[in-house]
Parts: C-alpha cells; structure tokens; sequence
C-alpha cells in the first residue's frame, strides 16, 4: 500500500524535524519546507495528499501559503497555530482549510487529525474527478471549471460524467452511445462527436488540443 505523502511547512526546523520523525513512525511518507516559498515549490513537484501548515513564518506566512495552495489544489490542508481565537479558525475555514490545531498540541493529536482529514478526503473523492482546474462533483451534479461553475445541458452531463467515472479508459463511441443515449440509439456515432465537441468548447482551452477529452483515433474518447 503506498504511503501517504504529508507535506510539512514551518520554518521552526527542531519541530520540523520532530515531526517528520512522528509522520514517518506513523506509516506517512513526510516531505518537508522551512518557508512558505519553498512549501509551495514542494507542493507543485510532488503532488502530496496532505499539507500540515504553520500559520506564523516570515516572508510569506501561512495564510498566503494557503491561499496560493487553493488556488490550484484542494489538497487537505491542516493549520498550526499558537493562536486559538475564533478569528483566525474563521479565517482558515473560509480559505479552505480542512483541519485546525492550535500550539502547543501533541503528536499523537495531530496524528489523529491527519488520518482524519485524509479519510474525509477519500470519501469526498470517491464522489468527484478532478483534472487540473477541471473538478466533476457527481453528488451535486456540479462541474467546475478554475473554480466557475460550467453550465451543462443534461446530456453534456451524462456523457462527461461516463467519461469521468471511467478515467484514463477508452470507452469506445457504442459504449457511450448506449450508456449515455440508450440502446435504441445504435450506430447514431454523430451524437456522440456533436456531444464531444460541445463539451471541450465549455472545458477546453483549446477545443482543437484537448487536455480533458482525448480522443483515441479508431477507438473511442478517453477522460484524462
């Protein structure tokens, strides 16, 4: 089973490595950043499944961190703080944080805290696909795009969703045609190329090079 990678962000490096000792001896692959800068370098590279981030460092502090991270992730976001007024966990709710501990705290809390966070986060993405700036909440039959939501008709919908439930798989355009149309729709293959077509206009930068809606010449589409 691969170990989840938790990224840590503090400039205060005897805690830093202490917690790095407790993430590892807790079965998670830690990563570590003594700055908000190079937290943010390490959280591009790598792609963690948790970010544990303190809130006072100098330079860039952690509500900035924050901030930039959710401007391209929804990685689970956890806050050290020393501070414990009802102020700042407002704050760091409102920016997306997941999870809130407040210093001095100890390691088998945040432990605790960790593996909760990620097990919410399994569930919540079982219920939703996101590629890049591109999330598909199949819940709320919502998808979004750089944080807009996407008007779909309901057709557009069903197909995206086919696709997107099948990620990284070919389905071929009779597949699609009889998950997403109905079997008495057979061989009707232009549904489904008029139907592609309108979807990468909404989703794609360029509906001509998609990066979401693949299409696997002689086989079908694929979602990536």
């Amino acid at each position: 089973m691969t170990k989840a990678r938790v990224l840590l962000i503090d400039d205060d490096e005897t805690l830093l490595g202490l917690l790095e000792d407790h993430m590892r001896t807790a079965g998670y692959h830690p990563l570590t950043a003594n700055s908000g800068l190079e937290g943010l370098r390490l959280a591009a590279e790598t792609a963690p499944d948790l970010v544990v981030l303190d809130v006072m460092m100098p330079a860039m502090d952690g509500w900035q961190v924050c901030q930039r991270l959710r401007e391209k992730s929804s990685v689970p976001i956890i806050m050290l703080t020393a501070k414990g007024e009802e102020f700042d966990k407002l704050r760091g709710f409102n920016l997306g944080v997941d999870d809130y501990v407040t210093k001095p705290f100890s390691f088998a809390e945040l432990v605790a805290r960790i593996g909760a966070v990620l097990s919410r986060a399994a569930v919540e993405v079982s219920n939703r696909v996101t590629s890049d700036d591109l999330t598909i909440d199949f819940e709320q039959h919502r998808v979004t795009l750089a944080g807009q939501v996407i008007d779909l008709t309901p057709t557009e919908y069903r197909l995206l969703e086919t696709l997107a439930r099948n990620a990284d798989h070919t389905l071929s355009t009779e597949s699609l045609l009889a998950s997403v149309w109905g079997p008495q729709y057979g061989g009707e293959t232009k549904h489904v190329k008029h139907y592609i077509w309108t979807l990468r206009k909404k989703l794609e930068a360029d509906p001509g090079d998609p990066r979401h809606i693949l299409t696997e010449r002689g086989f079908g589409y694929r979602f990536e």
